[in-house]
């Protein structure tokens, strides 16, 4: 009897017997991963959806919604991507609006990458790229904010009773490398600390005195509502467009 063949044919039958089960454990990690990949997206799907709905705003607007929903934040006291109409006919657009026991914060998403320069009493900032190499401005995301706030207030007169905190939100692969002149009540901040600043927000500061809370909420539902329209948006694109007016420089 051929003993060593036979040895031979086990160890091979082992090895197969081996490699068929490794394969089938792999396989179900995969699957087990998979799932709870599709588990967490459906799930922040319908968390989500139970303030805005998935394809409104930008992705960081969207995910600061989230981030705030699971931190506990109550869902009926988020608003999100709002347009507040204003006396000329134009809308505002608000990317966040979150009403608290001590007033409502009103937060700017920015998405950027590089170095961030900016002085809170100067309209442009600067973002630079590739070690200096590339610089580009945009408009103070300060003055941005609080240009929104100031176009909010005047939509009820309790508003101008009520403590406005703005919180302007960097997203992206950014630093704050040179920021200064930050007026009280402003606060700027990454997207990992933001939920440290409200805590500071709600802390340090007094109740505000909500004449009418519904009537507030109200008019931030209506904003929202707003914002469903779509010739609205298309309509704040274009006045955007003539307000920078760069169809109308010729170089």
């Amino acid at each position: 009897m051929d003993w060593g063949g036979i040895l031979t044919n086990s160890w091979t039958l082992v090895i197969i017997q081996h490699k068929s089960v490794m394969m089938w454990i792999i396989i179900g990690i995969v699957l087990i991963v998979a799932f709870n990949f599709l588990f967490r997206k459906i799930r922040d799907k319908n968390l989500l959806e139970t303030v805005t709905k998935s394809n409104r705003g930008t992705r960081t607007e969207r995910d600061l919604v989230l981030k705030l929903l699971k931190h506990g934040i109550p869902k009926q006291t988020i608003f999100h991507d709002l347009y507040v109409k204003k006396y000329n006919g134009n809308f505002s657009q608000i990317d966040l609006a979150v009403v608290t026991e001590v007033g409502i914060i009103v937060f700017e998403v920015k998405d950027f990458s590089g170095w961030i320069f900016g002085n809170g009493n100067q309209p442009q900032w600067t973002k630079v790229l590739a070690y200096g190499k590339r610089k580009y401005h945009f408009y103070n995301p300060i003055m941005q904010n609080t240009k929104h706030i100031i176009d909010f207030k005047s939509q009820l007169n309790q508003l101008k009773n009520i403590p406005f905190y703005s919180i302007v939100v960097f997203y992206g692969d950014c630093v704050l490398k040179d920021v200064n002149f930050v007026p009280d009540g402003t606060f700027l901040v990454t997207s990992e600390r933001v939920l440290e600043v409200m805590k500071i927000i709600t802390r340090k500061n007094k109740q505000a005195n909500y004449t009418d809370k519904n009537e507030v909420v109200r008019l931030l539902k209506k904003a929202v509502q707003a914002g469903e329209n779509v010739e609205t948006r298309i309509q704040h694109i274009e006045n955007i467009k003539d307000m920078l007016g760069k169809d109308r420089i010729f170089d």
